[in-house]
């Protein structure tokens, strides 16, 4: 019997050392996870300019692609309203003269 008994408190000792191991081991992985996730925020702040600086880079290319269309449109719509302009000079000239000629004259 005290030789059972010797056996089982032998076991409950190894399992006891194992479980301390175990949650030195779990310890250890928490402490190494926590380090691992510092590390990765103190990388991803040290990259906050540099993805500022690309978001800000690409907004910018985006407002003078936006710009340029809008000039283009607008130069074409200029050089449309020019040319209609010019088209109907001569029509608005002898109109004005007409009326300067005969101001009762009706069309």
């Amino acid at each position: 019997m005290d030789e059972t008994l010797k056996r089982l408190l032998d076991a409950e000792l190894r399992a006891e050392a194992i479980a301390r191991q175990a949650d030195a081991a779990r310890e250890s992985l928490i402490q190494s996870a926590l380090l691992e996730a510092r590390a990765e925020e103190s990388r991803f702040k040290a990259r906050i300019p540099e993805l500022h600086a690309s978001f800000q880079e690409k907004a910018e290319a985006r407002a003078a692609q936006t710009i340029s269309e809008l000039k283009r449109h607008y130069d074409e719509r200029h050089s449309q309203l020019r040319n209609l302009a010019e088209a109907r000079e001569e029509e608005a000239l002898a109109a004005a003269f007409k009326l300067l000629i005969d101001p009762e004259a009706d069309d």
